[in-house]
């Protein structure tokens, strides 16, 4: 089954104007990221690379990054089975070339790119005994002062990942509910990781 529609494969087709196969190539790079959809200088280069309007390449840059796109977040078809019976044979074999030689960092561009919870990446503990006198009575209260540092991933609109610093004070009381509450994850995560 075909990925992309015969009006799309009608727009790949006019990749057979480049001047070579190495602007094929650049516009298949660049037309793989979300924000070429949009990038009026990209649409104007392929208009200019490949002498079409400003809409045939327009159409040209979308069609590349349906393409693309499927090949790299739905799986394991082949570019040439994404594409109709009767498009060009030496364009198909080109492009599946170009994604199949991107193909790896265009996985992992997704990937980092998705958003996703922040991670643990260190933690410190300590135990504080709360003292108070006066003189009608001593209190020593024991309390856990947990200090965890949380990494939250780049997203499209950061440059690298965050780290912030998250203080919590624990009664004995608290901290024996949310021991017996990771307990049972790591149970339940044993269970899983066994089938």
């Amino acid at each position: 089954m075909a990925a992309v529609s015969s009006e799309e494969a009608a727009a790949l087709e006019l990749l057979l104007q480049a001047p070579s196969k190495d602007v094929v190539r650049q516009l298949c790079q660049e037309s793989f990221s979300l924000s070429a959809l949009r990038s009026d200088l990209l649409v104007d280069s392929a208009a200019s690379s490949l002498s079409v309007s400003r809409e045939q390449a327009g159409q040209v840059i979308q069609s590349l990054h349906k393409l693309t796109r499927a090949v790299v977040c739905q799986g394991p078809a082949s570019p040439q089975d994404l594409l109709p019976q009767n498009f060009h044979q030496n364009l198909r074999n080109l492009l599946s070339k170009i994604i199949l030689e991107n193909i790896a960092a265009w996985r992992s561009e997704v990937l980092a790119s998705q958003i996703s919870l922040p991670h643990l990446v260190a933690m410190d503990w300590r135990v504080d005994i709360k003292a108070s006198s006066d003189t009608v009575s001593r209190m020593a209260v024991p309390t856990c002062l947990l200090q965890m540092k949380i990494q939250d991933d780049a997203g499209p609109h950061r440059d690298g990942p965050a780290i912030s610093t998250v203080s919590v004070e624990l009664s004995k009381e608290t901290l024996d509910t949310m021991l017996d509450g990771l307990g049972r994850i790591r149970d339940q995560l044993s269970a899983v990781a066994s089938k």
